[in-house]
C-alpha cells in the first residue's frame, strides 16, 4: 500500500494554495485593500490556521478518504446538511480548479502563441486532461509531481521576494496610504481564496501511515509556508509597483514586478513559475475527487455511479469532476466569479467547525479556538457579501445557483434512492454489494 510523508502531504496543500491565488489575485485584492494587501494575506493566514486547527484535530481523530466532508457527517449526521455541503464542496472545487487551469492557459498562450483567447482555452483544457491522467495513476505520482513542482515554485518565489523587498520603496507601503480597515477585511475574502488548497490536505489522511500525528504537522507546515510566501510577495510587489500599476497588470503583476530588478529575464522567469504553479494547483485540485466520491457513495450522500471505475481504474467521481472543469474552463469567463469560490469555501469551513463543536469531546479540541474560528470566518464572509458581492449581480446570482443546485442534487438523489426501495447505504454500493472499488486505499 502506497503512503505519503508529512512533507508530501504538506506539498499537495502548498501546491494547491500557491497556484490558486498569488498569481491571479494581487490585482483584484489591490483594488479593495490598496498597498495593505499584505495585511489581508496575513489575516487570511490566521483565519486559515484557525480552521486548520479544527481540521487537523478532526482528521487526527477520523482519518478518512472523505476528508473534510467526513467531519460534517460526524457533527451533523448523514442527513441533508452533510449532503448539501458535499455537493457545495464538489462544485466549488470544480470552479476553483477550472479557474486555475484558465490561469495556466493564459500564461501559456502569452508565452507560446499570439496571446489569442482560443489558445488560452486549448492550454487550459490540456492541463486538466494531463493532470487527470496523473491522478488516475494514483496518489504516489500526484505526490511526486507536487514535490517537484513545489520545490521549483517555492525556490523561484523566495528569490523573487528577496530581490523585490531589497529594492522596494518604503513610501509605497506607507500606512498613510492605506484604505479604511473594513476594506482590508473585505479583501481578506479574496486573499483567503489563495489558502483554499489547505482543505485538500485533509484528504491525504487515508494515505498517511500515522494520520493522528502526521496530518496536523502537514496542515500547519503547509499553512506556515504559504502565509510567509504570500506576505513576502505582497510586500515585494506593492513595494515595487504602485497600486494602479498592480491593478492594471492583472494576473501578470508578479512578472511585471520582477522586471525592474531582473529585467526581461525576470518577466519570463515569473511566467514560467506561474505555469508550474498553476499546473500544480490543477493537479492538487483534482486529487480529492476519487477518494471523496468513494466515501460519500458509501455513506449514501452521492449516487453509486460516482464510486465506479472506468476499466477498473479511473474513478467516475474524478472523471465527472474533470469534465465539469473542462466545461467551466472552456465555456465561462471564470475570473468574473472567482470570488464565489472564496464565499462558498468560507461558508463550508464555518459549517465544518460548527459541526466540530458538537463532537469536540471526542477530538479534544479547544472550544475557545473553535468559537474564534467560526466567528472569524463568518465575519469575513458577511463583510465580503455586504461590501463587495452585493455590488456584483452576476456573482450573487451564481452563488444562489450553486446553493440551489446543491440542494436539488441532494434532495433529488435521496428521494430517488428512497423511491427505489433501498436506503442510501444500499444504493451506495456498486453492483454485487461490494464496497466501492479502491475505498480505503489509494489507487496506484
Amino acid at each position: 500500500m502506497a503512503s505519503l510523508s508529512v512533507r508530501q502531504a504538506a506539498f499537495i496543500g502548498v501546491g494547491a494554495m500557491v497556484g490558486a491565488g498569488i498569481f491571479a489575485l494581487l490585482g483584484a485584492a489591490g483594488e479593495v485593500a490598496g498597498a495593505a494587501v499584505w495585511l489581508s494575506f496575513l489575516i487570511a493566514g490566521v483565519i486559515a490556521a484557525l480552521q486548520g486547527y479544527s481540521f487537523a484535530k478532526f482528521g487526527a481523530r477520523y482519518p478518512t478518504a472523505g476528508g473534510l466532508l467526513e467531519y460534517v457527517a460526524k457533527g451533523f449526521g448523514n442527513g441533508h446538511m452533510t449532503g448539501v455541503t458535499a455537493w457545495l464542496t464538489y462544485s466549488a472545487n470544480a470552479i476553483v480548479t477550472a479557474m486555475v487551469a484558465v490561469s495556466f492557459g493564459s500564461y501559456a498562450s502569452d508565452m507560446f502563441t499570439d496571446k489569442s483567447h482560443a489558445w488560452a482555452k486549448v492550454f487550459a483544457a490540456l492541463v486538466i486532461v494531463v493532470m487527470t491522467a496523473v491522478n488516475i495513476v494514483g496518489s504516489t505520482l500526484v505526490a511526486r509531481a507536487q514535490t517537484v513542482i513545489v520545490y521549483v515554485v517555492l525556490g523561484i518565489l523566495i528569490v523573487f521576494a528577496v530581490v523585490t523587498i531589497a529594492d522596494m520603496k518604503p513610501s509605497l507601503l506607507a500606512f498613510s496610504g492605506y484604505p479604511p480597515f473594513h476594506d482590508i477585511i473585505s479583501a481578506v475574502a479574496l486573499t483567503f481564496f489563495a489558502f483554499l488548497g489547505f482543505g485538500i490536505i485533509t484528504f491525504t489522511a487515508k494515505d498517511l501511515p500515522r494520520p493522528e500525528k502526521q496530518l496536523p504537522r502537514a496542515m500547519f507546515l503547509a499553512l506556515g509556508i504559504a502565509t510567509v510566501i504570500y506576505v513576502a510577495i505582497a510586500l515585494g510587489v506593492f513595494g515595487t509597483l504602485t497600486v494602479d500599476k498592480v491593478i492594471s497588470s492583472g494576473g501578470t503583476a508578479l512578472a511585471v514586478a520582477a522586471e525592474p530588478s531582473l529585467g526581461k529575464f525576470g518577466y519570463w522567469l515569473m511566467s514560467v513559475t506561474a505555469l508550474f504553479s498553476t499546473a500544480g494547483a490543477t493537479n492538487a485540485g483534482l486529487y480529492p475527487a476519487a477518494g471523496l466520491s468513494d466515501r460519500l457513495v458509501e455513506t449514501g450522500q452521492f449516487p453509486g455511479v460516482m464510486a465506479r471505475r472506468l476499466r477498473g481504474r479511473a474513478s467516475y467521481g474524478l472523471l465527472i469532476q474533470a469534465v465539469a472543469c473542462l466545461i467551466l474552463a472552456v465555456a465561462f469567463k471564470l475570473d468574473a466569479i472567482a470570488s464565489i469560490g472564496s464565499a462558498v469555501a468560507l461558508l463550508i469551513f464555518t459549517l465544518i467547525t460548527a459541526a466540530h463543536l458538537r463532537v469536540r469531546d471526542e477530538t479534544g479540541a479547544n472550544v475557545i479556538i473553535l468559537v474564534v474560528a467560526i466567528v472569524a470566518a463568518a465575519a469575513v464572509l458577511i463583510t465580503f457579501v455586504f461590501t463587495t458581492l452585493i455590488h456584483e449581480r452576476a456573482s450573487i446570482v451564481t452563488l444562489l445557483i450553486i446553493l440551489a443546485l446543491s440542494v436539488l442534487l441532494d434532495v433529488g438523489w435521496k428521494r430517488r434512492a428512497g423511491a427505489g426501495g433501498a436506503g442510501p447505504a444500499t444504493e451506495a454500493r456498486p453492483p454485487g454489494g461490494a464496497a466501492p472499488p479502491g475505498h480505503g486505499q489509494p489507487q496506484v
